[in-house]
């Protein structure tokens, strides 16, 4: 594990070793262990390296015996023995134990066709002496970041964007679609960055670039429901178990201690009954707690740590000095990011490193097995008749009660219902992963902003752009339009930027098992069925996991590391993030009404109506923009 960045200049103009090393001083925190540059006339590359796996021999960049090759790699290859054995069979030899050479002997051996044949997560760089070639991959979920920025003839590349902004000659202007893209979601959707220069390298996908021409993005996989085979519900839940307790074991490959996030919710609780089921010690597991009961995952985790005899750690924590510690949050992601989870996320991330250099998550457990309450609604929504449509969309245009207390329950069904009258599943998706809707982003945005960013119907040309045609190119269930909108957009835009950016901010590498590629190739043929049943979802999660877990644990509601933002901002972070606001230059930007935002700050204080993801997506912006300008 580590971070990767780099400069290909072309034109014989050389790059000078201080530039890569200013690269490589940007995330050190990704890779504390070792440092490893090579420049080779107008290309330069170097790495931050976390040892992981071959602690003493897998110093990068390494090349191959005849020089012609050199790699330089962030991430972990869980089958890199396997592939090993294949290859020295071909005749290659290895002189380290890293997975880093393993990666760079398959290239040789297979071309572009090494990607498909890795099973982790990886951002590759591979630099081709003799034919001044660059080849970069990701991986196929979009584990590992990786960002691009082509500019005066030349492209660069790094694990996070202040890697790329310490490059002369380049420029970093704020991309209005992408502040768009934050105020309707709360994150910037892949490929933008907050950059109108920058973008990401989409998962699944390997880019070339040469002396001469353009570089070139190719697919090498892409998410694709199939129809598995006929089985009983008896054996998919022996195959779950079966395939479950091996991608486990995979991801435990180590030469370092182990341990695992632990929510209290049904998938982290899955990784840790597997890791536990495997043997060896008890499993190091680590939980963040919050002193508000209804947000406290802390009691169910440790009843999980308990039943496995694990060697837990809680820590619960103080709202105020979360608070505090928001700039640091905020300051690790690089562009604004708005996912409120990202607090305790990077809290259980600092509490894990003080004990292990590697943690297991249960990340995307839910967009591969329908865990969402929002897939649920989906699901209901797809089997409305068009009366119940209609119906459904007069309710959501209703508006507030004159008595506030039930306003909270209103809002929650309209926004439930909203979608409905919406053609297919990926328009919903859209619409129900959104932080603010059309009518709150028409109060808030300055009005010559609105126009220029948002059409007359938005989730559409949303369809449009990333899923065109869905019942061709994705399914003709609108439920596996959605889901499938989860996994391919979602995942790698949110859910794993938040993770990666708040573990590797600690110097923490964590590995997510659901999301190995061939166990995420059989999530893609079990049935619906067998995923959601009724209204449960991720059914036979919990059929195969629950001989392993406390009495009725699986049946308990799901939360994760959730924070009360309603009370957060009702007290003094309130003040705190109006205050900011109105001394932000943000305020003056162009791009949000000052009387607007005034507005809605007004009604959050006053119960009208609860603001508090935009407020706290307002109040990230705002601490991200002031500290751009100031750089």
């Amino acid at each position: 594990m580590c971070g990767i960045a780099g400069w290909y200049r072309r034109g014989n103009r050389n790059v000078d070793q201080s530039m890569v090393k200013a690269q490589c001083n940007t995330i050190v925190h990704r890779g504390p262990d070792d440092e490893g540059i090579l420049i080779d006339g107008d290309l330069g590359m170097g790495m931050r390296r976390l040892s992981i796996v071959d602690l003493a021999g897998g110093h990068q960049p390494i090349e191959s015996p005849d020089r012609r090759h050199v790699i330089v790699f962030n991430g972990e290859i869980y089958n890199h023995l396997d592939l090993r054995t294949e290859l020295e069979a071909r005749g290659h030899a290895f002189t380290t134990r890293s997975d880093t050479e393993t990666i760079l002997s398959a290239y040789r051996e297979w071309g572009d066709a090494a990607w498909a044949r890795l099973e982790g997560m990886f951002a590759v760089a591979i630099w081709d002496r003799r034919e001044r070639r660059l080849t970069l991959a990701r991986d196929p979920i979009g584990i590992k970041p990786l960002y691009l920025t082509e500019q005066d003839g030349g492209l660069a590349f790094a694990s996070e964007l202040p890697a790329l902004e310490v490059l002369q000659g380049h420029r970093f202007d704020v991309s209005p679609r992408a502040v768009h893209d934050f105020f309707s979601f709360g994150h910037i959707r892949t490929p933008r960055s907050i950059y109108a220069q920058v973008r990401s390298l989409r998962p699944g996908y390997f880019l070339t670039l040469g002396p001469d021409g353009e570089a070139v993005e190719t697919s090498y996989w892409r998410p694709q429901y199939r129809q598995g085979e006929q089985r009983s519900e008896q054996e998919w839940v022996e195959t779950f178990r079966e395939r479950w307790l091996k991608t486990v074991e995979q991801h435990m490959l180590s030469d370092v201690e182990v341990g695992a996030f632990l929510s209290g919710g049904i998938d982290s609780a899955a990784v840790v009954a597997a890791m536990s089921k495997l043997g060896g010690p008890p499993v190091r597991t680590f939980t963040i707690g919050f002193p508000v009961e209804r947000f406290n995952e802390a009691p169910a985790a440790e009843s999980v740590a308990k039943h496995l005899g694990c060697r837990h750690t809680t820590r619960i924590i103080d709202l105020k000095l979360a608070r505090d510690i928001l700039p640091d949050v905020q300051r690790c992601y690089g562009e604004p990011f708005a996912d409120p989870s990202a607090v305790p996320t990077w809290y259980v991330s600092q509490v894990a490193r003080e004990q292990v250099k590697v943690a297991l998550s249960g990340d995307g457990g839910d967009e591969l097995f329908m865990g969402y309450k929002r897939h649920r609604t989906e699901r209901k929504i797809g089997r409305m008749n068009p009366v119940a449509r209609r119906l459904a969309q007069t309710v959501a245009g209703w508006p507030s009660t004159p008595i506030k207390a039930l306003n909270p329950a209103l809002h929650r069904i309209q926004k439930a219902l909203g979608s409905a009258g919406l053609p297919d599943g990926v328009s919903r998706f859209f619409a129900r992963t959104q932080i603010t809707s059309p009518a709150m982003r028409a109060r808030v945005y300055d009005p010559a902003f609105l126009q220029t960013v948002e059409g007359s119907h938005p989730f559409e040309q949303l369809r449009d752009e990333y899923f065109p045609d869905p019942a061709e190119t994705i399914s003709r269930d609108p439920l596996e339009q959605f889901v499938h909108a989860d996994l391919a957009l979602n995942l790698p835009s949110a859910m794993l930027t938040k993770v990666d950016r708040a573990s590797m901010a600690h110097s923490l590498e964590v590995r997510v098992p659901m999301l190995g590629p061939s166990f995420v190739n059989w999530a893609l043929s079990v049935p619906t069925e067998m995923k959601m049943r009724g209204t449960v979802g991720k059914y036979v999660v919990k059929q195969a996991i629950a001989p392993w877990l406390p009495e009725g644990f699986i049946n308990r509601p799901k939360r994760g590391f959730a924070i009360p933002l309603q009370d957060w901002f009702a007290g003094d972070f309130g003040g705190f993030a109006q205050e900011l606001w109105q001394t932000s230059s943000f305020r003056h930007a162009g791009f949000l009404s000052q009387s607007g935002v005034d507005t809605v700050f007004e009604e959050h204080r006053t119960a009208k109506r609860d603001h508090g993801r935009f407020l706290y997506a307002l109040t990230i912006f705002c601490l991200w923009w002031d500290g751009h300008q100031a750089r």
